[in-house]
């Protein structure tokens, strides 16, 4: 695949300019269909992490002290901006993350409407106020926390950062993103989609790095009031630890294991839809996806042949050729965890389908789509997130198995069930632990609805006000408004 203007240099962006590390470091960025280097991308340290802190104080209190109105009517420039880009941002995500581009080339207009949804919020949200009686009045001040830290995965990059980018902005805070090492190419457009759309300089700064080291500084940084953080949950736990330390408010949208519960009166067909677009989608590499696949024992054994008839159909192929459905993993490393995963399967239960390399991809990270029969509560690929287009599939017979089984691992962001008794659906949504769940129907989201979960799938919600909720502070301000008759201790009597 060739793309025009393809960077052989990533630098940071720290008080609007283009810079390289401090220490002139940088580390290699390779493509995952080759697995050729293609760019160097500097590699921040504390003192580029340093740097960009003291721009984003700099420009803090310029930005937080203009109108909603006024900070909207950017948000809107840049939601034009990107869209204006759409074309190129997919081409570069499709290169730099392996996805197909016919999915790539959504991430454009999801990440401009995260830009104008929260526009929109910023202008229409309300202050709330309080009466005590005739005698005492209170009101809600909303005030931007200060400087964000905003560290983000390597799975759809430039939407996932947008989703905070957004509503950290719309709040009045200025901020830091660190991008993921492994996919740094689109985040390389955001410099020139805020000049464009007149952003101040030093109210977003980019650093660049490794996550042990840039992001370790940025979380330690006693001067980063606030981290949103989405990635495994090992690393959110470690950055919850060090935040500890400042005391910091913290968002952690971590991992994943999310049952699809299937019924044996659903509609199988719109269920098989679901299960195999929500698994191997995005070439498997999302944190909702509904790996564990759980079957009344009445549909089962049809169900489970259907899934794997459709698993072997996906077009595994180039991402940037149209027809591909699923396309490269993103990185050697990651591919080899993926297939670790896979080999372990093949010793905890009944291989239905794929499992290999495709025949025609001898290079490049290729996984055809694996389905995982008869699958033990207890195996491995049912209990750990993959991250790949994998899925365990096992069977339940009462509606309380289905529950126990559903809520039988340390995650609990996401869940999908599958029946035509709408009474049953709810009663099996509320008992389910899980963040968020979809009754008949895929991973439709509403950006007004909280995004998050429970357990070991994250801390927090974001998503509508609950946004602008994470990087603001309530302020409660008292005003007496008759006389105040205050007990007089100590007067003389």
């Amino acid at each position: 695949m060739t793309i025009e203007n393809l960077p052989s240099v990533i630098r940071h962006w720290i008080g609007g300019e283009l810079v390289d590390s401090a220490d002139r470091r940088t580390f290699d960025v390779s493509d995952p269909v080759s697995n050729a280097v293609y760019a160097q991308a500097a590699r921040g340290s504390a003192a580029d992490v340093e740097r960009a802190v003291t721009a984003a104080r700099t420009a803090f209190p310029a930005w937080s002290g203009i109108s909603n109105r006024e900070r909207a009517n950017t948000l809107y420039r840049i939601a034009d901006a990107v869209e204006a880009r759409h074309d190129r941002l997919a081409a570069f995500e499709t290169y730099d993350t392996g996805l197909p581009i016919t999915q790539a080339k959504g991430q454009a207009r999801r990440a401009a409407e995260n830009f104008r949804y929260f526009g929109d919020v910023i202008v229409a949200l309300g202050e709330e106020a309080f009466r005590q009686g005739e005698d005492q009045f209170s009101y809600v001040v909303r005030t931007p926390v200060g400087v964000a830290g905003l560290i983000t995965p390597w799975n759809t990059p430039f939407m996932l950062e947008s989703w905070k980018l957004a509503p950290a902005l719309a709040s009045g805070c200025t901020l830091i993103l660190k991008p993921a090492e492994w996919t740094p190419l689109s985040a390389s457009l955001w410099p020139e989609i805020f000049t464009e759309a007149g952003l101040p300089a030093g109210v977003v700064n980019i650093v660049h790095g490794l996550g042990e080291e840039a992001g370790q500084a940025l979380v330690d940084h006693p001067d980063v009031p606030l981290i949103s953080f989405t990635g495994s949950t090992d690393t959110g736990r470690h950055i919850i630890r060090s935040s500890a330390q400042h005391l910091k408010t913290t968002s952690m949208e971590l991992g994943g294991k999310s049952p699809a519960i299937v019924f044996a009166d659903a509609d199988l067909e719109a269920a098989l839809d679901s299960v195999v677009f929500g698994v191997f989608s995005l070439n498997g590499e999302r944190c909702t996806a509904g790996s564990r696949v759980l079957v009344e024992r009445p549909v089962y054994e049809q169900f489970t042949r259907r899934l794997a008839e459709r698993a072997a159909g996906v077009r595994v192929g180039e991402p940037s050729d149209p027809a591909t459905e699923v396309g490269a993993l993103v990185h050697p490393e990651h591919y080899e965890r993926v297939l670790n995963y896979v080999e372990i399967g093949k010793k905890e239960a009944r291989l239905a389908a794929g499992g290999t390399r495709p025949d025609h991809l001898s290079e490049g990270n290729y996984l055809q789509p694996t389905v995982f029969a008869d699958v033990e509560r207890d195996a491995r690929i049912f209990q750990e997130e993959i991250f790949g287009p994998v899925v365990a599939v096992a069977p339940f017979d009462t509606e309380a198995e289905a529950i126990e089984l559903a809520n039988a691992t340390q995650f609990g962001l996401a869940a999908y069930i599958w029946t035509s008794d709408l009474k049953r659906g709810h009663r099996i949504a509320h008992a389910v632990e899980s963040g968020m769940l979809w009754i008949n129907s895929h991973n439709v989201r509403d950006l007004r609805t909280p995004f998050g979960g429970v357990k070991a799938s994250g801390v927090g919600r974001e998503g509508g006000a609950h946004s602008i909720d994470f990087y603001t502070e309530s302020k409660i301000v008292h005003v007496a408004l008759g006389d105040v008759h205050t007990p007089r201790f100590g007067a003389v009597r």
